[in-house]
């Protein structure tokens, strides 16, 4: 998959120009999209197929601050996958240096319209198989 490219907005800055934490978890909601649609499971495909992914889980880790004007690269990398859930981890880089700005990870389950889980895997089982190809990649 390839990472998702962010320039930084002043509006995602505290007072001192630095990113505020919580935008980087939607950096990490962004590039998953973003994945999952370069694997062919757009939300429009979900809705088709009859589900939703839900998010479980997020955990970040920030390891040096990001500013007003650099861009960043935000690398998701699929490490689980079953038939009802699935986990992506994130790197952000510098998209100039290379530097880590920070990892994370999110954690997410299949449900259907009723809010119940379903099986990918009973509900397209060729996405399924499309999909989990994925893992580490």
């Amino acid at each position: 998959m390839e990472p998702y490219i962010h320039k930084v907005d002043f509006y995602e800055t505290d007072q001192m120009g630095v990113v505020h934490h919580s935008n980087y978890i939607r950096w990490f909601e962004t590039a998953r999209i973003d994945a999952l649609d370069q694997a062919g499971l757009t939300y429009s495909k979900m809705e088709e197929v009859g589900l939703f992914g839900v998010t479980l889980a997020v955990n970040c880790e920030y390891r040096r601050s990001v500013r007003f004007g650099q861009t960043v690269e935000v690398e998701p990398v699929l490490t689980e996958m079953d038939d009802r859930f699935f986990t992506i981890r994130y790197t952000v880089r510098d998209a100039e240096s290379k530097k880590e700005r920070a990892t994370g990870e999110t954690k997410h389950c299949f449900v259907g319209f009723d809010g119940k889980m379903l099986s990918l895997k009973d509900a397209d089982p060729a996405l399924f198989e499309s999909i989990t190809s994925l893992i580490g990649k």
